[in-house]
């Protein structure tokens, strides 16, 4: 029998070295732009976007962004005195922790400060925020959907009908209460109404200066959220130990 073209052998070393290079990039790259640019500083994303963070990229093609595989970061500028890129690196590496990037620039930290604590857009919530209000729909015409749209928003769990041909909230529906994590049928009527919950902002950590190698410490609190991030990671590495 004539052996099937398809059956090919794939050797897994190559796979492996495609994202050992990729890595290895990543790590060169991150260094260069230790050696180039002035400032290093470490940032938070709350309630990312990816939209919002291009915005951001394009405000700031005079600099660098990295966001994400914060392990590769980690390695990239040392993860401790004895392995540190450059004196005092080690100390930035502690806080790529969760939804945080690197930015490289040669603007200072006042310029820095100044643009991402003013940098806030409001975006629609999804399913696991927090609703940072109550909201409820009063009973009565829903004009701004279409006739077609009804059976949908029934599904959502809103009592809803047609009556001549309008789409009708039969009662008052409370869709959330301040402090729910929203369920994804709770986003989707917030968006379909048009209420804005999530916040998209970006909060400076922390900076390193590559002309003197000080590190500086920018928001308040944050060294100690980072322990506590810590601890936790601890205690269910402790907990996957004993299982």
């Amino acid at each position: 029998m004539p052996k099937s073209k398809r059956d090919k052998k794939v050797s897994l070393t190559k796979t492996v070295k495609k994202g050992l290079e990729a890595k290895q990039k990543l790590i060169e790259e991150l260094r260069k732009c230790v050696d180039t640019y002035r400032y290093v500083f470490i940032f938070s994303v709350e309630n990312m976007r990816n939209s919002k963070l291009k915005d951001v990229r394009t405000a700031w093609k005079h600099s660098r962004f990295f966001f994400g595989k914060n392990k590769v970061m980690m390695l990239a500028l040392g993860k401790g005195p004895t392995d540190e890129y450059k004196d005092n690196l080690h100390k930035v590496s502690k806080f790529l922790r969760g939804e945080v990037g690197v930015l490289f620039t040669n603007k200072t930290k006042e310029d820095v400060q100044e643009y991402f604590s003013g940098f806030r857009e409001m975006d629609y919530a999804r399913a696991g925020n927090v609703a940072q209000m109550a909201v409820t729909l009063d009973e009565g015409p829903l004009e701004q959907f279409s006739h077609s749209m009804e059976p949908q928003l029934r599904q959502l769990g809103l009592p809803t009908a047609l009556k001549k041909g309008v789409v009708t909230l039969l009662k008052d529906y409370e869709v959330c209460k301040e402090g729910d994590t929203l369920t994804p049928e709770q986003a989707r009527i917030l968006k379909l109404f048009g209420i804005e919950m999530a916040e998209f902002k970006v909060s400076v950590k922390c900076m390193w200066n590559s002309e003197t190698g000080d590190f500086e410490l920018l928001e308040e609190g944050a060294e100690e959220a980072m322990q506590a991030k810590d601890d936790d990671d601890d205690d269910d590495n402790d907990d996957e130990d004993e299982s």
